[in-house]
């Protein structure tokens, strides 16, 4: 048990912890030493003053005053070292922790990401491993300095008197029961507690990605009714966490120090009785006081350090879901066939027993009413997700069988909703190929017709843009993901509505850069305006997650089904004017 929770406390990495508790077990020994000395002190005085001794020994007070200042020095080094490890060693491994985590993340299935609320990953990104931290430079070293102490002084002063260190820890085993008694509810009410912050932060992230929206139809009051509950709920789970669980180690806390009390009127019963000295018991007294309070300290933060465990754990089990599989080498064909592939999202199917041939070399284009499953067909082929029933083959290779990352190195993909980093707009193309030069960047975004306003823009190319594109308009970012894609010069195209945000003075020359890009290559793309696709090899027909028809353009209207009626309503609506 405990190791498991060291294990879900460092992400999966519990030798990281051996150095800081190494060195808080010592610096806590070394706080005992000057006590020692100071019993030692008390001795020889006790010594004179009872005329057990002619006269002080002065030279043994300056060895036990030195000895205490000696000690004092130690426990001054071993208290810095410990912090150093402490901290050093919990951020190191937040930091590591974090950037594993962000690799692992980008090489799972897309579709174990979707599934998870906006704010989930982000929160576990970041509260999570926040929660780590603190668990260990917070809690677990002194945790665990706070167990072996007490035991170890144990030990050391049952060969002074057995009966004596007995009755100082007598309350100790009550209090553990205390503490294991308590444990499920500790974990019921943690899990309710994490539950309730996670609630919080994805209602909250809602709230703001949705200030638009909210702006826009001026939404208040009964609208954010979730938002508010979520705000109660957390509060009201912090409550109950701290209220009731509070006492209970109050009480445990209580029973440990007993043992106090014991040694004083089980040391008086000796003393009458000629068994010990009073120097003797002023040493268990000594000892006694402090022996106890790293790990009263420890008891106090074990509710926190109970809930950190919960984080590291999520932290762990995000790590443990199986990446993408698949270590074969691409194959040099570039052909795409689907074979009786069927996929859903949930229990939804979008996709149902699909066979599709899309050849090398040629410009097959997906078209169909909304919901059909088109974008879901290129998000196939990409392997942002596995079929669940049937199989892809790229080049005559099962997907699933590819290393995905060598896999992607053979695809550019367009995306209708175009996704920009916060940075610049040249490193944003330079995202298509990493070693590209500013020359190749330039060249690129001149293709695109991105160049004239990338040149108006303040700082050109070094232009930052806001996070997802946010300063850029729907047709620029358009544009400069085009350019992105041309860079790349992969030899398999997909094109999800690629000019979908372009004003028609720019979409002609989009359509002869595209061209450009598509030459030589596999080409796949979504169209919704049909004329974009007369000139394709082959037209897909989706509808209802099947295909109803293929073939070329003038195939097609001549076949007079789907696509000659989308063929002849999108005719009918070219002259659409608003009339008064």
């Amino acid at each position: 048990m405990l190791m498991k929770q060291l294990h879900n406390i460092t992400a999966g990495n519990p030798r990281k912890l051996l150095k800081p508790i190494c060195w808080a077990v010592l610096a806590n020994l070394a706080n005992m030493f000057p006590f020692g000395c100071m019993a030692a002190a008390v001795f020889i005085l006790y010594a004179y003053y009872a005329q057990e001794q002619p006269f002080l020994n002065i030279q043994g007070m300056w060895l036990a005053w030195g000895g205490m200042l000696l000690f004092l020095v130690l426990v001054f080094v071993c208290e810095l070292m410990s912090y150093r490890a402490t901290y050093r060693t919990a951020y190191q491994s937040s930091a590591e922790g974090r950037a594993n985590l962000a690799e692992h993340i980008r090489k799972l299935p897309l579709g174990f990401l979707m599934s998870k609320d906006p704010g989930e990953l982000g929160n576990m990104m970041m509260s999570d491993f926040t929660q780590t931290e603190n668990a260990a430079t917070n809690i677990l070293p002194q945790l665990v300095s706070g167990i072996v102490v007490p035991a170890l002084t144990f030990l050391g002063l049952v060969f002074w008197d057995w009966r004596m260190a007995v009755a100082m820890f007598a309350g100790f085993p009550i209090a553990v029961m205390i503490l294991w008694g308590v444990s499920s509810l500790e974990q019921r009410l943690g899990k309710r507690h994490s539950k309730a912050k996670l609630t919080q932060s994805n209602r909250l992230q809602e709230y703001l990605w949705g200030m638009k929206v909210i702006k826009a139809y001026n939404l208040r009051g009964e609208n954010f009714k979730r938002l508010e509950q979520s705000f109660h709920l957390y509060m009201q789970e912090s409550i109950k966490l701290e209220g009731i669980l509070g006492p209970f180690f109050l009480v445990a806390i209580a029973f440990m120090q007993t043992g106090l009390s014991l040694i004083t009127i089980v040391g008086v019963y000796l003393i009458l009785g000629g068994e010990i000295t009073v120097p003797l018991l002023a040493l268990f007294l000594l000892v006694g006081t402090h022996v106890f309070d790293p790990l009263s300290v420890a008891i106090m933060r074990l509710p926190a350090f109970k809930y950190d465990v919960m984080a590291g754990e999520r932290i762990v089990n995000l790590l443990e879901q199986p990446g993408m599989t698949g270590v074969k080498e691409p194959p040099e064909q570039h052909d795409i066939r689907f074979e009786n592939v069927t996929f859903g999202y949930n229990q939804n199917i979008v996709l149902d027993n699909i066979s599709l041939e899309l050849q090398e070399g040629t410009l097959t284009a997906i078209v169909g009413p909304s919901g059909s499953g088109k974008s879901t067909l290129l998000r196939l082929i990409a392997r942002f997700y596995d079929p669940q029933r049937g199989k892809v083959l790229f080049g005559g290779s099962d997907e699933r069988e590819i290393d995905p990352e060598q896999l992607m190195k053979k695809i550019s993909m367009v995306f209708q909703d175009v996704y920009l980093f916060a940075d610049t707009i040249a490193n944003n193309i330079r995202y298509g190929r990493e070693n590209a030069t500013r020359e190749e960047i330039e060249a690129a975004a001149r293709v695109t017709c991105c160049h004239t306003f990338i040149a108006k823009l303040p700082q050109g190319y070094d232009t930052m843009v806001g996070e997802g594109g946010s300063t850029l308009s729907g047709g620029e970012k358009q544009r400069i993901s085009i350019a992105r894609a041309i860079l790349k010069n992969a030899p398999v195209i997909l094109l999800d509505e690629a000019t979908s945000s372009l004003d028609p003075e720019n979409e002609l020359e989009m359509q002869n850069a595209i061209s450009s890009l598509i030459q030589g290559r596999t080409v796949i793309m979504i169209a919704h305006r049909l004329k974009t696709v007369v000139k394709a090899d082959n037209i897909v027909v989706l509808d209802k997650g099947q295909i109803v028809e293929q073939g070329t353009h003038e195939m097609l209207l001549e076949n007079k089904g789907l696509y000659a009626r989308l063929w002849e309503l999108q005719m009918k609506t070219n002259g659409w004017r608003i009339s008064a």
